[in-house]
Parts: C-alpha cells; structure tokens; sequence
C-alpha cells in the first residue's frame, strides 16, 4: 500500500498539443455547362485602375464593359436575357458585383459577339459622320459590296446584317477626310470613344496664316506652334497636350488623344490659323494607308488599336 504526502502540489495537467488543420477554402463555383467564363479576379491578374476593389461595387454591367467583355448596353441585353451569372447564378437585373466576384457569359452569346464587325472606310468629304443632316448623307451609306475595297486581305464576306447597328466610333466633320471607324461591337467603340480612352489619333492638316497660303511654316511665330501643343482651351475647358509639327511648309501633323467638336480648327483659330484640308490618317496602330477614297474593307482578325 502506497502513502501520500498531502502537503505535496498537485501536478498540473498536461498541455494536449493538436496539429492545427487548415481552414478550408471555399470552392469557386464551376462554370455552368454552356457558359464560357469572363473574368479571374483581380487579384490573381492585376486590379485595373478606377475598377472595383474587393469590397467596392459596381453595377454588373458597368463590370463588364471595364474588363472589356462587352459594352454596357450589350451587358445589359444579356442580363435580361439571362446570359450572365455571376458566382454561378444566374445575374438579375441591377446587381452589384465586387472585383474578386466570378462572371461568366454564355457561349451563345459570346458567339454571337464575334459574328460583329468593325469597319474602316475612307471617308470622303461631303458625309456625315453619323445621322443624315440638312440633306447630306451617312458615311454608312457608302458601306456596300460595290464599295468594298478589292485589296481587302479580311476573309470577311458583306452580308447586308452587317449594316444593322453599325455606327461610327468617332465622327469627321462633313469637310474633312481620311480614316472613320464603324462598328458593331460596343467594345471598340468603348475603346476608341469611351472617357477613358487612350487612343490617339493622327491628322494632316493644311493650313494658310492670314494671306499666307505657301510657305506658312517660314511666316508662323514658333510661340504659337507651341500654344497648339499645349496651353489652349475650348469652351473653358484646357485641352490635353497634343503633338504638333510642320510635315511641310503648308501642312501640319496633329497627334490627338482627345476629340471636341472639331477640335482641330478651333485651335487652329486661336492662333490664327485657317484650315483648308484635313485628313484623318492613323488611329492608334491602324493606319489609312492606300485605302481609295469613298471605299472600306474590314478591320483584320489580327489588328489592334
């Protein structure tokens, strides 16, 4: 028989030590049979600046037309048409996403989108850019068959849906020529006409100072070539800075990121200058090149602005 000693401590218990587990990731929902996935958060590919953060929202279709899945409208039709789900359900009306939220378009749609197509036309003087006005016609009008340009590389084929919602991505005014965008797909005309855009555009512009229709470069103050580079404004608003240089002695070369209401002749205005031709030939990476006069072709699988 054993004896205790009463006044001995008691031993504490010992400390149980457990393996901690891991905590378990929630499963990302699959994407539905005949949804083609849309969007991987931004934290795995970059946020993009002015975007939603992970806790921010947005209205899904502004979502969209920011990560470049389509323009708001087209989102919107495809809400409606229940397209679009986001997490796996299928979005409602008016919903607010988050950056880290997962969404996916059905591939019918998706489809559909890349049967749209994107049209450069040499856009003569005389049309307008958009709606006929005061009697002068579309630019749009010139889009068929017998005008399209035979040089054409494109394995597009014309089919007369291609003129339903074709509209111009930008405008020219009905005295000026060169090179105008028309287009089914609201995401290049997010691209080239949204707020945000960084597209620049190029001009060659033939001018005359006062009386002075030759050798103006020799006539026209260095100050002033400056000011059209930067330091106007148009209706209280400064312009953003633009590249402006002599291409000869009668004509300039204007880079523009931005596009007021005939921009290019109000600051030609302001210095004194008056424009007697104007022609529009690059947009971002695509370029006029020889496209004839009053023809079009399409813009390639492989082309970028």
């Amino acid at each position: 028989m054993s004896s205790s000693n009463p006044s001995a401590p008691t031993p504490a218990p010992r400390a149980v030590l457990r393996r901690p587990t891991a905590a378990a990731k929630p499963a990302t929902p699959a994407c539905p049979a005949g949804m083609a996935a849309g969007v991987v958060p931004d934290a795995a590919r970059g946020a993009v600046p002015g975007t939603a953060n992970g806790t921010d929202r947005l209205r899904l279709n502004k979502r969209m037309a920011e990560l470049g899945l389509c323009s708001r409208r087209e989102a919107d039709d495809w809400i409606a048409q229940g397209r679009v789900r986001v997490n796996g359900q299928v979005a409602p009306i008016g919903l607010r996403v988050t950056a880290s939220d997962r969404i996916a378009v059905d591939k019918q749609a998706r489809g559909a989108q890349r049967q749209r197509v994107t049209i450069l036309l040499h856009k003569p003087m005389g049309y307008v850019s958009g709606q006929a006005e005061d009697g002068h016609r579309p630019a749009v009008a010139l889009i068929d068959q017998r005008t399209h340009w035979r040089d054409d590389t494109s394995r597009n084929r014309f089919a007369p849906a291609q003129l339903r919602g074709l509209a111009p991505a930008g405008r020219l005014d009905i005295d000026s020529v060169g090179l105008l965008v028309l287009t089914q797909d609201g995401r290049v005309a997010r691209q080239l006409i949204g707020a945000d855009s960084t597209v620049d555009k190029e001009y060659l512009v033939r001018v005359q100072y006062g009386a002075v229709a030759l050798d103006v470069r020799s006539v026209f103050p260095a100050g002033q070539l400056a000011s059209l580079c930067h330091g106007l404004s148009l209706d209280g608003q400064p312009l953003k800075p633009a590249v402006v240089d002599w291409q000869n002695p009668e004509q300039l070369r204007f880079v523009l990121t931005e596009g007021r209401k005939r921009q290019i002749r109000r600051m030609c205005a302001l210095v004194g200058l008056t424009v007697v031709g104007l022609k529009r030939v690059r947009i971002g990476r695509v370029r006029l090149g020889l496209l004839p006069a009053g023809q079009w072709r399409y813009l390639a699988a492989d082309e970028q602005f």
